[in-house]
């Protein structure tokens, strides 16, 4: 993989600069983490060389400082609102991250539940976490949020809420997903720390938009596309414009709040600390960018990713048809176009050929290798064989899988689990793989070239399994699907 990013620069850079501004304050700093602290692909696709972990390597350099507060709102618990991504509700999350961040080392000194106005399912899950020991606070539904500012900062508004007892001097502000309340968490522990004589600081941490980036940056366009179903819209930051005549990129929701942050700030402190939504933020990234072709570039093909999921959703009705509109209006825009992607037409070729489901993957040398269906197996358990043979340098027409591992699995799908399609998904054809690899020594060559797929670009002419989807994003697999089921006409 082409390299555009410093991840080291980067996890140096950023961790001084967080420092740096504690500074600013009474050495207490509440850093608002958009986006996500921990397995962040989408970064990690549009800038490639940022690891999925980037951000959380970089607290471990601050770990001796900081804390993490996790939020959930009391909504999103009584709703059983689920994250995309993993399909795990946001409170099984919570515990998830938890134990993720303790396991990098990071202290995890409490959860917040946002928004509360009496729900039931948010005091049972408050029960739960106690239960594990873990300090919960409770911090509830303002009327009139974010608005109503007099009625905010008050003792009925930020004052109502507990205080949350922190120890150390960064505190990160993190959620399961938006709308969580972690802005709202931060400005009302400034209220709690102000009455306690306390000049504590807020932050942001966004990684998108790029506020260095030109407003039309590839990078920055590709955040747009990831967020068309949440109306984010990049845009110049008029406040930070006027205030020093200097052009940064940020998105409507900050610049629309800032008016109503600045205030607040003003009515807490009696002044305010920053004269733009840009000032307020940390993001270090984009100094961090050492190839910024290969970044525009992979940022592109991010955004054909994204134009075939929302056409993906939006046949399995989960989006409604405008994002895919949003997202081809920046391709039009930036003059992108699908034949840019190379795997598309070399598996529409290949369907045409085979009149059958097909798929393409190109490898990390550029070569394009394909995989129709069979008899024996689908198309993306298919190309999964045939780019480790082509990655192992056996003949294509070498066996790597013997028919007695096969046929097992086979009349298990078939005869016991009454299933009508005895072709192999990929998690199946690579335990027939592995189950070969045993005594076949090129079964076993082929099966050390699973970890040389990550990264790689495929497509497929028809829309996969929930079952093949999870796997080729465990091997790291940048996939893209026409939105077409096997069998429906073109």
């Amino acid at each position: 993989m082409k390299i555009g990013f410093d991840n080291e620069k980067y996890l140096n850079m950023q961790s001084e600069h967080i420092r740096e501004r504690i500074s600013h304050f009474d050495n207490k700093l509440y850093l608002e983490f958009g986006g996500k602290l921990y397995d962040d692909y989408h970064a990690s696709r549009v800038l490639p060389g940022f690891a999925p972990d980037s951000k959380l390597r970089m607290l471990r350099q601050l770990s001796d400082q900081a804390e993490i507060v996790i939020v959930i709102s009391a909504k999103d618990i009584d709703k059983n609102k689920i994250r995309g991504d993993l399909g795990i509700t946001y409170d099984s999350d919570v515990i998830r991250l938890m134990d993720t961040y303790k396991g990098f080392g990071l202290y995890v000194g409490s959860v917040v539940i946002t928004q509360f106005s009496g729900q039931e399912s948010a005091l049972l899950f408050k029960q739960r976490l106690e239960n594990l020991g873990v300090k919960v606070y409770i911090h509830y539904n303002i009327p009139g949020y974010p608005s109503n500012i007099p009625l905010i900062i008050s003792d009925e508004g930020y004052g109502k809420n507990d205080y949350i007892e922190t120890t150390r001097p960064l505190v990160v502000v993190t959620a399961p997903g938006p709308g969580s309340g972690k802005m709202a968490t931060c400005l009302s522990q400034l209220y709690h720390e102000h009455k306690r004589g306390i000049r504590a600081g807020y932050a942001k941490f966004e990684t998108f938009p790029i506020w260095n980036l030109p407003l039309k940056h590839p990078v920055n366009l590709a955040y747009e596309a990831a967020t068309a179903d949440l109306n984010d819209v990049n845009m110049i930051d008029p406040f930070h414009l006027e205030a020093y005549g200097e052009t940064t990129v940020n998105y409507n929701r900050d610049v629309e709040i800032f008016p109503v942050l600045n205030t607040m700030f003003e009515q807490i402190y009696g002044e305010s600390p920053y004269k733009s939504p840009t000032d307020m933020g940390v993001n270090m990234a984009g100094n961090c960018i050492c190839d910024d072709a290969v970044c525009q570039e992979a940022s592109r093909q991010e955004i054909i990713r994204r134009y075939y999921q929302a056409l993906n959703d939006i046949l399995t009705g989960k989006r409604p048809e405008t994002d895919a509109q949003k997202i081809e209006l920046l391709m039009n825009l930036e003059h992108i176009s699908t034949e840019e992607r190379k795997v598309v037409s070399a598996a529409l070729a290949r369907e045409e050929e085979t009149h059958g489901p097909a798929a393409a993957l190109e490898l990390p040398d550029g070569t394009i290798v394909t995989g129709k269906t069979s008899d024996l197996l689908g198309p993306s358990a298919a190309i999964l064989l045939n780019a480790v043979k082509q990655l192992a340098g056996i003949p294509h027409e070498s066996r790597v899988i013997s028919p007695e591992a096969i046929r097992p699995i086979q009349e298990l799908k078939v005869n016991y689990l009454k299933g009508k399609n005895p072709r192999l998904h990929t998690d199946e054809v690579l335990i027939a793989l592995s189950t070969s690899a045993a005594l076949n020594p090129e079964a076993k060559l082929a099966l050390e070239q699973l970890p040389k797929l990550s990264g790689c670009q495929m497509h497929t002419s028809v829309m996969l399994s929930d079952v093949d989807l999870r796997l080729l994003k465990r091997l790291g697999i940048q996939l893209t699907c026409e939105a077409r089921y096997e069998g429906q006409e073109k």
